[in-house]
C-alpha cells in the first residue's frame, strides 16, 4: 500500500486493488486534488467552493442519492460521504460518523473513513475536532496506519489523544492550517506530544504487512501540491 500526500485533508492511497483518493477539496488555487485520479473518493466533511474553482469541478451522485462536487479528474470515480459498510472494487471501507464541534450538531458532522488495503487497516480521520466515544472506537476497529490533522479542529494535546485511543502502529499529522507558519507550529508541537524528532518528509510511503512496526512510529510526507 502506498500513501501520498496532496496537502491538507487530501490524501491518495493505492493498493493492489483499487486507488483511493481522501477529501479532494478545492482550495484558493484550484482544486488539491487537479491532476489525480482515483477509483474511488471519499469526502469526510464540506468546505466552501472557493470563488472561481467551480469551472474545475463536477458533479457527482453519492449512493444516498446526495450531488456533491468533485475535481474534474475525479469524476468518474465512485464517491462516498457518508457512515456505513461498503465494498468497491474489492476494497472494504467503514465510514464512521465522528463531530468536529459539538457532538450530534448537523454543521458538525464528520466521517472518519477506515480502508482495508493490501492487508493494511487505514483510518482517515477527516475535520474531526472531538475524541471518539467507546462506540465510535469500535466502530473504527484494529488501525495500522492512521491519519491525524494538525492545525485544524484539533490542538495538538487531543492530536495526541487521538492517537493513544485508536493506537495504531503508524502515524501520518497532514497539516491542515492554510497559514504555513501556523501549520508548523501546530506540528511541532504535535511532534513533541508524540516524542518525535529529527524526521524527515518523504514524498511517498509505502507499507506492507511484513514491515509494520512494532512501535508506534510517526512518519512524515512532503506536501505534493508544493513540489
Amino acid at each position: 500500500m502506498e500513501l501520498t500526500w496532496q496537502g491538507r485533508f487530501c490524501v491518495r492511497m493505492r493498493s493492489r486493488e483499487a486507488s483511493i483518493v481522501a477529501d479532494p477539496f478545492p482550495a484558493d488555487v484550484g482544486p488539491t486534488g487537479r491532476g489525480l485520479n482515483a477509483d474511488i473518493v471519499t469526502f469526510s466533511h464540506e468546505e466552501p467552493t472557493p470563488p472561481g474553482t467551480l469551472r474545475q469541478l463536477r458533479r457527482a451522485i453519492t449512493p444516498s442519492g446526495e450531488e456533491v462536487l468533485v475535481p474534474a479528474s475525479l469524476e468518474r470515480a465512485f464517491v462516498l460521504n457518508s457512515p456505513g459498510e461498503f465494498e468497491v472494487r474489492q476494497v472494504l471501507m467503514t465510514g464512521v460518523r465522528t463531530y468536529r464541534g459539538e457532538r450530534g450538531a448537523p454543521d458538525g458532522r464528520n466521517v472518519t473513513f477506515v480502508y482495508e488495503l493490501d492487508g493494511i487497516h487505514v483510518c482517515h480521520l477527516g475535520d474531526i475536532g472531538l475524541l471518539l466515544t467507546e462506540d465510535e472506537l469500535g466502530e473504527v476497529g484494529s488501525v495500522e496506519l492512521l491519519c491525524v490533522p494538525i492545525g485544524g479542529e484539533l490542538t495538538a494535546t487531543a492530536a495526541g489523544e487521538l492517537v493513544a485511543q485508536i493506537d495504531p502502529r503508524l502515524v501520518v499529522p497532514l497539516t491542515v492550517n492554510s497559514d504555513p507558519v501556523a501549520s508548523e507550529q501546530a506540528l511541532q508541537r504535535f511532534l513533541h506530544e508524540m516524542g518525535a524528532s529529527n524526521l524527515v518528509p518523504q514524498p511517498r510511503f509505502s507499507v506492507t504487512v511484513s514491515s509494520v512496526p512494532a512501535e508506534t512510529t510517526v512518519v512524515l510526507l512532503e506536501e505534493r501540491s508544493r513540489t
